[in-house]
């Protein structure tokens, strides 16, 4: 795969992964579109994580993808990963004090968490096959992630040190990007069930509910998926292919009202409420490469607001640590 079909995708795990890019390739939006999938946890604004394969002479000489934080206008950048493999789709924990995301450190993809300032960096999983896009529960006791230990993409939970993995889709279908509500009652996803492309569901979160019927929220031939929710839990911003390119959308949490917010005839994708709801951050291919911008929860002042060599991705705005 070359990096500019890897940048059009959400998460990028392992072979299975590629072969299902590859396939909704042609058909425009790409299946894995770029950026994490979870709640914004409500509070003080604070930095901003993303990765990105910027190459840098001392840093990051071999140009694969590093783990980044920055502030909100896009100044104090922050390396916090330093290795020869690749470190993808991180997200902050409720309090803004850790970062969980996925690499391919041992050949395949794992998830990990380290402290905010990149310290203290600790493996979770361990498994044959490919785990990855994790998210934090709104407690922050909880993490869930994507895998297909089960023959096909499924959405799992664990604590977070690993312990206690469950299935809780349990579906034949692939079920991948998921979105803690903030009252951490429900997950949103996306799901190809039912469906020959990707739409957006939500089901109930607490243990023993594993594979009750979800409720289905969009309805489009297009590929709609990487559901993000806003702080208050009112509505959802996601990534859409319905209008001819990936564009990001927002709806209120029952599916209603879906609008488009960035409205370009570039690839915008992978929405990230700002813990206070006033701005969203999304990834944008508008200037010949993807990097994260900025722009009100309305669509208006969008602004680039990172600056890299390579491609930035996978932003996700955390709260500021009290």
């Amino acid at each position: 795969m070359n990096t500019e079909a890897a940048t059009k995708t959400k998460r990028y795990f392992g072979a299975t992964l590629a072969t299902l890019m590859a396939l909704v390739m042609a058909a425009t939006l790409l299946l894995r579109i770029a950026g994490p999938a979870e709640a914004a946890f409500p509070g003080q604004n604070g930095k901003i994580v993303f990765a990105s394969n910027r190459a840098t002479l001392i840093t990051n000489p071999t140009g694969d993808f590093e783990i980044y934080t920055m502030n909100p206008d896009g100044s104090g950048l922050k390396q916090l990963t330093f290795n020869k493999s690749r470190d993808f789709n991180p997200s902050f924990s409720p309090n803004g004090r850790r970062i969980v995301f996925d690499g391919d450190r041992d050949g395949k993809h794992e998830i990990y968490t380290m402290k905010a300032d990149g310290s203290d960096q600790k493996r979770l999983t361990t498994n044959t096959a490919h785990d990855g896009d994790p998210v934090y529960s709104p407690d922050g006791g909880k993490i869930a992630f994507v895998s297909d230990r089960d023959g096909d993409l499924e959405i799992y939970t664990m604590d977070v040190d690993g312990t206690n993995q469950k299935n809780q889709s349990k579906n034949d279908a692939k079920d991948l990007d998921p979105a803690w509500s903030p009252g951490g009652g429900f997950i949103a996803f996306a799901s190809d069930r039912f469906s020959g492309n990707l739409e957006i569901y939500s089901m109930i979160s607490a243990t023993g509910y594993a594979g009750y019927p979800a409720e289905r929220l969009t309805h489009h031939n297009a590929d709609d998926l990487a559901p993000n929710w806003s702080p208050d839990g009112s509505d959802i911003a996601f990534t859409s292919g319905r209008s001819g390119n990936a564009e990001v959308y927002k709806m209120d949490r029952h599916g209603n009202d879906p609008t488009n917010l960035s409205e370009s005839a570039s690839y915008d994708q992978s929405p990230a409420f700002s813990p206070d709801g006033k701005k969203i951050t999304f990834t944008s291919y508008r200037d010949g490469k993807y990097q994260i911008y900025k722009m009100s929860e309305s669509g208006a002042n969008q602004v680039r607001i990172s600056h890299g060599g390579g491609q930035d991705l996978w932003s996700d705005w955390g709260v500021s640590p009290q």
